[in-house]
């Protein structure tokens, strides 16, 4: 049977294969460490390591094709090129309008089950077609590239700024250090 036909349950890293936790929650939790502002590079890769990688993380030798051996199936298998783009979803800030599309999509509530392959998950998530999601979304996007919106679009947006913009998590961090800071006074 192909490779291509099956989901991965482990990743070989130096010859070893290891078990991985292959439910979608885990990904969104390496993704939301990935997003976090105040954890260093090396801390995010720990994270990824010690979250994908149960109950047996590879060896110190073996980290770097550990490294990449997860971040190939965050990507699902697709290798990428290496350019980085602008952030347009938060997967934590998203949840309450990616999780209908995706169930939609999938025919049933997908945070209700057990466990749900990354993959499948993802699967279900890139067919997400028109909806709130895909409004907000296409907003992003235009504006992270600097592209005029449509007039439907600029009244979306000033209707529903909290839910197009992205909140910045220094910014927030900020918030909550000034207001402790007021309390103290």
């Amino acid at each position: 049977m192909s490779a291509a036909w099956s989901l991965p349950y482990s990743l070989s890293v130096n010859g070893v294969n290891y078990e991985i936790r292959e439910d979608f929650r885990a990904i969104l939790d390496i993704l939301s460490a990935f997003a976090d502002e105040e954890l260093s590079d090396p801390e995010k890769t720990q994270a990824m390591l010690e979250i994908l990688y149960w109950p047996v993380i590879p060896p110190p030798q073996d980290l770097t094709e550990a490294a990449e051996k997860a971040l190939w199936f965050i990507d699902c298998g697709v290798v990428h090129e290496d350019t980085p783009s602008p952030r347009v979803i938060d997967w934590e800030q998203d949840a309450g309008i990616i999780f209908p599309a995706v169930n939609r999509i999938a025919g049933f509530e997908t945070r209700g089950c057990k466990i749900i392959h990354w993959w499948t998950f993802y699967g279900w998530f890139m067919e997400i077609g028109d909806g709130l999601f895909s409004q907000v979304l296409s907003i992003r996007q235009k504006l992270s590239k600097g592209k005029r919106l449509e007039k439907w679009e600029q009244e979306f947006l000033q209707n529903n700024k909290k839910l197009c913009e992205l909140e910045k998590s220094t910014d927030k961090s900020k918030e909550e250090f000034d207001y402790f800071a007021e309390l103290l006074k």
